[in-house]
């Protein structure tokens, strides 16, 4: 019922360099996504009104039914999807290639579809930069799969038909949440690439996250060179190094400083 939070296995379909794409091309990438993933639920044996889809633009969401086993869909669904989309790319000049990514949980429906924090758990993994990176490394593989640790550990390990637990490899992943694990599997090879993940864009430092002062909104200063400071106190001399923006002093007592600026800085 609408408003009512129930029991479903997510599944979230996202088009790997769908934003390359120019508008006369978008349409025919989202038909055969809607193709290759339906015929996929339906070889499955997945159908309304145990399947609900909602369009993504360049994904569709899918909550399926507390009833609809949870490994036929990382079984025979992801199966036939890999097979589909090996077909759908063979003769064309883009192939179609797509993460999948997977979560159970609660999820609410309302009138204009559904949410939760499973939804948007599932949504993050197929987004990730770690199934986007090992998507790239497999050359030439249509598809790659990330399942949440929670469907790992409670439908992957015991296996299945078509599921294999050696077959995936785990991550931690960085998602706007936080760190979590995910496991990725990559239909048709034994184990998933190692991802290259050296050029994906940092997080922000937590320190400027939800702050927006004029300190943090101004560019960030380059760091001064280092410079060399010999300060005189009680007839010691103490030598003192700078690093960054800052000077560090450590004697007990200053009477006098002075300051070599000969290397640079202000």
């Amino acid at each position: 019922m609408e408003g009512e939070a129930a029991y479903g296995f997510i599944v979230n379909v996202d088009a790997q360099g769908s934003g390359l794409l120019s508008d006369t091309e978008k349409p025919e990438m989202r038909r055969r996504l809607y193709e290759v993933t339906g015929t996929a639920f339906e070889q499955a044996g997945i159908r309304p009104p145990r399947l609900y889809q909602e369009d993504r633009g360049d994904g569709i969401l899918g909550v399926l039914a507390p009833d609809v086993p949870p490994v036929r869909v990382l079984g025979e669904w992801v199966e036939h999807l890999y097979q589909n989309l090996r077909e759908s790319n063979r003769h064309v000049r883009k192939p179609l290639r797509l993460r999948v990514g997977l979560h159970i949980g609660r999820v609410t429906a309302d009138a204009h579809g559904r949410s939760g924090r499973a939804v948007d758990l599932a949504c993050r993994l197929a987004d990730c930069g770690v199934a986007k990176a090992i998507l790239k490394a497999a050359d030439g593989a249509p598809l790659v799969v990330a399942a949440s640790d929670r469907v790992h550990e409670d439908f992957v390990l015991p296996g299945g038909r078509w599921v294999d637990p050696a077959h995936y490899r785990r991550h931690d992943v960085e998602l706007k949440e936080g760190r979590t694990t995910a496991w990725f599997m990559v239909p048709g090879r034994s184990r998933p690439p190692e991802p290259d993940t050296s050029r994906e864009e940092p997080e922000p430092p937590a320190r400027n996250r939800g702050r927006d002062t004029a300190d943090d909104a101004a560019p960030e200063r380059p760091s001064r060179p280092r410079t060399s400071a010999e300060t005189t106190g009680g007839g010691r001399h103490v030598q003192i190094h700078q690093h960054g923006d800052g000077d560090v002093y450590a004697p007990e007592r200053i009477e006098t400083i002075n300051i070599d600026r000969r290397g640079g800085g202000r």
